[in-house]
């Protein structure tokens, strides 16, 4: 390339300038004047117009001042102009990049960097030979890391939405709108990015009639052209057709007619060729593209579309943890050593990764950019960031390939997006390395895809996608589908899945996932994560799932990041709070936990020898339902049930009363005082709200008989019992004026809420008298002492409680069967050691009653928490840990995993027969 650094024999300044830009446009491939223009007016404050000396829309804008001039005044002067582009409402024309020049130097400023203000080069032009790499931009070089939360990405979709609804008003509907969107985002791409000449796609559209009645043969044309080898075309075409390069890849494969286009679909498609693609995010665009298909209710979507990604920041947490952080270190211990750089890069291009659960492709799309950007490093370390083109093609120093990626999906349309996606990102890496070596790669006819199977993943084997000899890595986001929520083909997987395991019932959709992942690794060194709901590592789903992995496929736990608040593209931007887990079918020394002190926050990394399934150091146990308390505790139970048609949420019917209908009944029938009783239930319990109940245990027969009101709520409730589906409902209808289940204390009792707040330091729990009655939705320890509350009240309970129980949302579940049965109390506690946890224990409830008027609830918020009940429970906590060790607890996490170790010792003797001798009666499922 010749340019002419110093312009001696040109007559004016400006018309150097203008020299000096047509000569660098053309180098990088930009030939027609419409892609850039000089002299472009652009309105100032006042009632005038300034002249912007060289302006590419989208990309730069470059202010030229006379020799010696202040470059900062050229530099001010260039930034006003982007106000004033932003002011006349050009936001797609706002430009990433400013060149200003004084002839003897150039200095070059990015509006995305974190401080526009300063230069990103700042050079001498006759240097300009060796930083010609700092103007990669003109090409749609990449310069900058991509934002998945970035508003151009949000920006991106409107614009696809609004060209979707456009098509879609004008008839064009269905398979061929999906795949016609597909190919015109490629084109649009295409255009901004050096795959095509610059605007080769806008100016085809721009070229069209109107009214748009000969585009949609045009496009038909194009679409033709791109999948037919040059040495195939017809000799006829134009010559802007016949110079486009070759994309095959079977995307422009399919012959779908052409679009019968109107004048507002047009407008639409012209509209998004201004906009520039180049700086959209291949790893969320799938998410955001697949929500422009989504009809009536991806228009509702695209109104709130920052919700419709998930986060690549949480994506980077899977594949850091699976493999990314052991590649990066295994790179810096190969740095310097040729022989070593040379066997990483070969082993970077024999990874092979599958996503049973691919979606639109996100964890693939973000693990191919970061290989990619790992081999990137090893080829500057190879080549110094040098490169002989005389030698060598660029493109034959890359190994790293799409074809490494391999997916399952269940529907077609995500499965298409994803393959894009795929050559989005592959171009865009292409360009990074273009870039840092100053040669221009493009990988063009596409010879190798991603390969998405469309199929359901759990009717699938998965060796027929990815024989697991060749597989490295599995990893994704399974879908969030609870037990209650698992539609009717959902059930049928589950069954399918877990065959006949008992308690299988209880599992959420995604333990399917992991099954099938357990029976794909085994005997292999694949390693996998998957993203989950934190139910599959508390509650009773621990012990079905584990139990299974543990006994059946000898699972090992590598690595687990304990629960935080995922950002779900299925969920839209509601927080779901979810665990990783990673694992795989043999044993790894560097186990890792991370720890979230916020569920929102950063984690803590934590090295530990052995990773139990409730993501805490200890060993591979689980926690089953157990029937009695492990270590002598008093036994405990739910409360009493109605069974009647207000269950436990209102009185319209049964035998809940709210106050109005106690005062009814009393005014009717005053010698019903003795059988109305106060009912406590969690909520109760915790707010103090007002509820009554009948309870006619001993209520003479001549009560009924002396009450209208009383024989209508009798009545109704044995017609519902009689109605019931139920047969043990059934038999109830016999016995109407009592609950169905009572379980009653007659003494003083220790109430537990089934339900408490996950903000809660602590559980309150407390006891009451024998006439007022518990409902379902409290347990009840009908012999409790106050040591007993004292232990239950601690911190260490609470611990183990939020380690092992069930969720509901994001509330704990406590129940009687996997939280108290299994909860380890302090072995051989002496008598001075429990009388002072008793005194400990009195005095959190005479902090309590300091405060009448406050409800539980309002007790033990963390943000109101009476000081004296706080200090109260501070001193509880210290003897109730001395009874377990003399040694203090340094954290939660340090006591659960106390809890669990004196577990394991506490049920040793009662350990199932080893693996190896038990009768397995079933197969498990197919890989």
């Amino acid at each position: 390339m010749a340019f002419a650094t110093e312009w001696k024999d040109a007559t004016s300044e400006r018309a150097e300038a203008q020299t000096f830009w047509t000569e660098l446009f053309t180098v990088f491939g930009i030939k027609r004047r419409s892609v850039a223009s000089f002299e472009e007016k652009v309105r100032s404050l006042g009632k005038g117009f300034d002249r912007i000396d060289v302006f590419y829309s989208g990309v730069m804008l470059g202010e030229h001042k006379s020799r010696g001039e202040s470059m900062t005044k050229a530099a001010s002067q260039a930034f006003d102009y982007v106000q004033s582009l932003t002011r006349e409402g050009r936001h797609d024309e706002v430009p990433q990049f400013i060149v200003v020049s004084d002839f003897a130097r150039l200095v070059i400023y990015d509006l995305d960097a974190a401080d526009p203000a300063l230069p990103v080069a700042d050079f001498p032009t006759a240097q300009l030979y060796d930083n010609i790499r700092h103007f990669g931009f003109l090409s749609g070089y990449a310069t900058k890391p991509v934002d998945p939360e970035d508003p151009i990405n949000i920006r991106a979709v409107e614009i696809l939405g609004a060209l979707h609804d456009a098509l879609e008003q004008g008839g064009y509907a269905g398979h061929n709108l999906e795949r016609f969107l597909v190919r015109v985002l490629f084109c649009l791409f295409a255009d901004d990015t050096g795959i095509f000449d610059p605007d080769t796609f806008k100016m085809l559209v721009q070229e069209s009639r109107a009214d748009g009645s000969d585009l949609g043969p045009a496009l038909a044309r194009l679409f033709k052209v791109l999948d037919t080898a040059p040495k195939h075309r017809a000799s006829g075409l134009p010559n802007d057709l016949k110079a486009l390069p070759h994309v095959n890849g079977a995307l422009f494969a399919e012959d779908l007619g052409f679009a019968e286009f109107t004048g507002p679909m047009r407008a639409a498609l012209l509209k998004s060729c201004d906009f520039n693609w180049s700086r959209i995010s291949p790893a969320v665009f799938g998410s955001l593209f697949q929500s422009v298909m989504a009809g009536d209710t991806g228009k509702k979507r695209r109104r709130q579309i920052g919700a419709h990604y998930t986060s690549e920041r949480d994506i980077m947490k899977l594949i850091r943890s699976l493999f990314l952080d052991d590649l990066q270190a295994e790179l810096e211990l190969c740095r310097g050593n040729l022989k070593r750089l040379k066997a990483f890069q070969g082993k970077l291009a024999g990874l092979r990764f599958l996503d049973p659960a691919c979606g639109c492709g996100n964890f693939l799309v973000v693990t191919y950019r970061e290989l990619r950007l790992l081999e990137l490093e090893v080829l500057q370390e190879l080549h110094g960031g040098k490169f002989d083109s005389k030698r060598l093609l660029m493109e034959s120093l890359l190994k790293v390939d799409v074809d490494q990626m391999h997916g399952i999906e269940l529907e077609e349309w995500p499965a298409r997006i994803a393959e894009v996606a795929m050559w989005l990102i592959d171009h865009q890496m292409n360009l990074r390395v273009g870039e840092a070596f100053g040669e221009p790669v493009l990988r063009l006819p596409l010879e190798k895809s991603a390969k998405i199977v469309v199929g359901n993943a759990l009717q699938t084997d998965w060796n027929s996608v990815l024989p697991a000899n060749y597989c490295s890595f599995v990893l994704g986001n399974p879908p969030f589908v609870g037990k209650k929520e698992q539609s009717a083909q959902q059930k049928t997987d589950m069954n399918l899945v877990w065959h006949e395991t008992k308690g299988a019932g209880i599992l959420d959709y995604v333990t399917c996932w992991y099954l099938k992942a357990a029976c794909y690794i085994t005997g292999t060194r694949i390693r996998c994560a998957f993203v989950s709901t934190n139910s599959v590592s508390q509650g009773e789903q621990v012990g079905v799932l584990w139990s299974e992995l543990y006994e059946r496929y000898h699972i090992k736990i590598h690595f687990a990041h304990r629960t935080f608040t995922w950002m779900s593209e299925a969920r839209g931007k509601a927080h779901v709070h979810v665990v990783i887990i990673g694992f795989g079918a043999f044993d790894y020394a560097a186990k890792l936990i991370y720890e979230y002190d916020h569920a929102d926050g950063s984690p803590t990394c934590i090295s530990v020898g052995n990773i139990n399934p409730y993501l805490v150091e200890g060993g591979d146990t689980t926690v089953r339902t157990r029937t009695v308390p492990l270590n002598g505790a008093p036994a405990i139970s739910y409360g009493s049930m109605m069974i009647d048609k207000a269950r436990d949420s209102g009185d319209e019917a049964g035998l809940i009363l709210s106050p109005a209908t106690r005062a009814a009944l009393l005014v009717e029938s005053p010698e019903l005082a003795q059988f109305i009783r106060r009912l406590y239930g969690g909520d109760e319990f915790l707010n103090g709200t007002e509820r009554w109940c009948l309870w006619l245990v001993d209520a003479p027969p001549s009560i009924l008989r002396d009450s209208p009101l009383l024989r209508s709520r009798v009545a109704a409730i044995r017609d519902f019992r009689e109605n019931s589906k139920r047969p043990q409902t059934n038999a109830l209808a016999a016995t109407p004026t009592l609950f169905g289940e009572i379980r009653q204390p007659t003494t003083p009792y220790l109430l537990i809420p089934k339900v408490s707040s996950q903000t809660r330091r602590y559980l309150p729990v407390g006891f009451l008298a024998p006439d007022v009655i518990a409902s379902g939705s409290a347990l009840v320890v009908p012999d409790a002492t106050v040591y007993h509350f004292g232990i239950l009240s601690s911190t260490m309970h609470n611990a183990w409680m939020r380690t092992v129980a069930g969720r509901m949302k994001s509330d704990y579940q406590y129940s009687n069967n996997i939280v108290y049965n299994n909860f380890p109390w302090p072995p051989e506690v002496s008598a001075r050691d429990r009388a002072v946890v008793e005194a400990a224990a009195q005095a959190v409830l005479d902090a309590r009653v300091q405060f009448p008027a406050s409800t539980l609830a309002a007790l033990y918020d963390p943000l109101s928490m009476p000081a004296p009940l706080a200090k109260a429970h501070a001193d509880l906590d210290r003897v109730v840990d001395r009874c377990y060790r003399r040694e203090p607890f340094s954290s939660d996490r340090n006591r659960v995993e106390y809890l669990f170790a004196l577990y394991e010792r506490l049920t040793a003797p009662l350990v199932p027969v080893p693996v190896a001798v038990r009768k397995r009666k079933r197969a498990g499922p197919s890989t």
